[in-house]
């Protein structure tokens, strides 16, 4: 929806709010008007049912405001003497419009000082339960999410089983676009694969202040700009979704680009303004490797293997088995098998011919050897044209919301002629350590700001599903940070030692005010 829509939208809300609650407002003696003036009508509720005024603001956060809305109802009808079963049944299940119904054919008596808290154990249980949610959806959606890493593209960083708190503050948290949506669940519900949400009323893409920007070598997580799920059917029984953009599944790779930049691939390896990119130390990015072996000297690879953590697949390249392919190796991995007996060789393996599959689709580069390209700023001009339109055609399109006509050079945008396109907002280039086995940027291209989800920050559980017998949590991951200097320190000794001395202290505090009485 446009922001003319919403407009349209939000007064044809405060209309319907006028018309089923003027009475009720006249009879708390406030006066009728009140009740058709926008945001201002809602204060006036709250001193009406007697709630705290900054449930307001409650009303207008989404997803939030769902939760809220219910609970507004019910109070209403029971500030106005209607508290039995069935009235909480009817204006819930009416969405409200059983208040018409009090409105209009009810004698209404105002209980200005009717009892807030529950009258029963099931009632307070209730009030807890909604009370927890929206404090819990509060701050899943804007402070921070926890992520669990599903696949090995960020395999030496970050490890498959690995669980994770996403600041979304870093980046500035994003307003949910989508407003009509179960909390606290993605995009399907739990076990029974059906849409969790609506796609209709969609929020225009707004985020909230940054602490600070994205910056080259940070891991992000964000939505997957092409995603499309095809265990959804819409009416036609026409299987595959195009999903709203913040219920598209969430990826986790490391930003190699941030807008303004140029960036190539040369053998594998990122170059950024014609420099090469340094990761950090905590960074192992992994390249796949054929080891040479001489035949006649016996290798225990499975000691070997386990020395060097090598965690994806290895296995003979023919049936010679004279040379072994391993999918994925750190530097300092190939270095170590270079020093092995009965090792000849290790050698990089490099892609050299043209990839259709690669970004953007035009059978010219490959995973290893790339570019250069222009990663898009937000407010920067590039002339288009035959060459420069595979670029851009999915950010002027579907990105940024314009219609794109082609007539053989000749471009329109919007039904207007076009020889340049100005970019409305920022992308990224995100692309994962193992540089063999992870789906990024080079094969679906440039992520866009809206898509940013947030900053992966600390590691709560590390889950090791290659473990054996029941000890499979990696102890020396637990509690450690994502980012900072030097190698992860684990601080889940320190956690533990906080959490006795607060339940000792908790206990000599009790000891003493009962010696006390």
């Amino acid at each position: 929806m446009t922001l003319y829509l919403w407009f349209v939208f939000f007064l044809a809300v405060q209309i319907i709010h006028f018309l089923g609650t003027w009475k009720l407002y006249q009879a708390a003696g406030r006066k009728s008007w009140e009740a058709a003036v926008p945001v201002y009508n809602s204060i006036v509720l709250m001193k009406i049912i007697g709630r705290p005024t900054w449930w307001t603001l409650l009303l207008f956060i989404p997803i939030i405001n769902l939760i809220m809305f219910p609970v507004v109802w019910v109070e209403t009808l029971r500030t106005f003497g209607k508290k039995s079963s069935l009235d909480t049944f009817l204006g819930i299940f009416t969405f409200g419009f059983y208040i018409y119904y009090v409105n209009y054919t009810q004698k209404l008596e105002y209980n200005a000082n009717r009892k807030l808290t529950p009258e029963n154990k099931t009632a307070d249980t209730v009030s807890s339960l909604l009370f927890a949610i929206i404090v819990a959806t509060l701050v899943h959606t804007y402070i921070v999410q926890p992520y669990t890493i599903p696949t090995s593209s960020l395999e030496k960083s970050l490890l498959i089983g690995d669980f994770l708190f996403v600041s979304k503050v870093n980046y500035g948290p994003r307003v949910p676009m989508t407003t009509v949506a179960l909390p606290m669940v993605h995009d399907s519900i739990p076990f029974l694969k059906r849409k969790s949400y609506l796609k209709w009323p969609q929020l225009p893409y707004f985020r909230l202040p940054a602490f600070e920007k994205i910056k080259r070598t940070d891991i992000v997580v964000f939505n997957w700009p092409v995603d499309t799920v095809h265990y959804f059917y819409e009416p036609k029984g026409r299987p595959g979704v195009i999903k709203p953009i913040d219920k598209k599944s969430n990826y986790v790779k490391r930003c190699v680009g941030i807008p303004g930049d140029s960036l190539s691939i040369k053998d594998g390896f990122v170059f950024i303004n014609g420099k090469k990119l340094v990761l950090p130390e905590r960074a192992k990015p992994q390249y796949s490797y054929a080891v040479a072996l001489d035949g006649k000297t016996p290798i225990d690879f499975e000691t070997l293997l386990r020395e060097l953590d090598i965690t994806d697949r290895a296995g003979f390249k023919s049936e010679k088995r004279d040379t072994i392919f391993f999918a994925a190796l750190t530097e300092a991995s190939a270095e170590r098998l270079k020093n092995t007996p009965g090792i000849t060789d290790v050698r990089r393996e490099i892609d050299k011919g043209n990839d259709n599959a690669i970004f953007p689709h035009i059978n010219k580069w490959n995973q290893d050897n790339f570019g250069p390209i222009y990663i898009p700023e937000a407010g920067k001009t590039v002339a288009l044209n035959n060459v420069s339109l595979p670029f851009y055609k999915e950010i002027i399109t579907n990105y940024e919301g314009n219609t794109l006509q082609i007539d053989g050079s000749h471009y329109l945008i919007n039904g207007k002629p076009a020889t340049t396109y100005t970019f409305k907002q920022n992308y990224y280039w995100m692309m994962g350590d193992n540089r063999h086995n992870s789906e990024d940027s080079r094969y679906w291209g440039y992520v866009p700001e809206s898509h940013i989800v947030g900053k992966p920050v600390f590691i709560w559980l590390s889950w090791d599903t290659n473990g054996k017998g029941m000890n499979k949590i990696r102890w020396s991951r637990v509690f450690t940070t994502v980012d900072g200097e030097g190698q992860p320190q684990s601080y889940f000794k320190y956690f533990l030692i906080i959490l006795a001395l607060y339940f000792v202290g908790e206990f000599l505090w009790r000891k003493r005010k009962e010696n006390k009485a």
